[in-house]
């Protein structure tokens, strides 16, 4: 399917999508969700500003992240049967061999600063469409499962 069939046209789209920074136009209004994407630009601007030789650090900082942050939305999906679980789970071990590749090339001295800069970029290419469909369908469901209702999401307009 084609993103034009997934996603309504017609949608906001938000300023923040291209953004390196975090923003409260990511909100997905399930708090625990969200601190774990604001750190998750925390740590993914550490790959795409770092230098050769604190590269190995910021990739295995991201690494430590993405593991944790992954874990938590996996076990969320699984200890409540969220349904379409699999194809999520599955993106996120996507990601994580990806990072892993990257970081053993950087081990091996492949690879340096260029190849994390380059998954940097892509990581925050990839991550806006994840949270909106993946992620935000996950936080209304953890939402639901909680509270009894919908997210309620306030941003500021600063």
């Amino acid at each position: 399917m084609t993103d034009s069939v997934l996603k309504d046209v017609e949608a906001p789209v938000r300023e923040s999508d291209n953004s390196l920074v975090w923003s409260d136009a990511r909100l997905l209004g399930f708090t625990p969700m969200d601190d774990v994407h604001k750190e998750f630009y925390e740590v993914a601007l550490r790959l795409v500003t770092c230098t050769d030789a604190s590269a190995l650090a910021a990739i295995e900082e991201f690494e430590k992240h993405a593991v944790s942050h992954f874990e938590q939305e996996d076990e969320w999906m699984r200890t409540t049967n969220f349904p379409p679980r699999d194809c999520h789970i599955d993106e996120h071990e996507a990601v994580l061999k990806s990072v892993r590749d990257v970081k053993a090339a950087v081990e091996a001295g492949q690879a340096g600063c260029g190849l994390v800069h380059d998954i940097g970029m892509h990581l925050y290419n990839w991550f806006p469409g994840h949270a909106d469909y993946l992620d935000s369908a996950l936080a209304a469901w953890m939402t639901k499962q909680t509270m009894g209702g919908k997210p309620v999401v306030l941003r500021r307009a600063i």
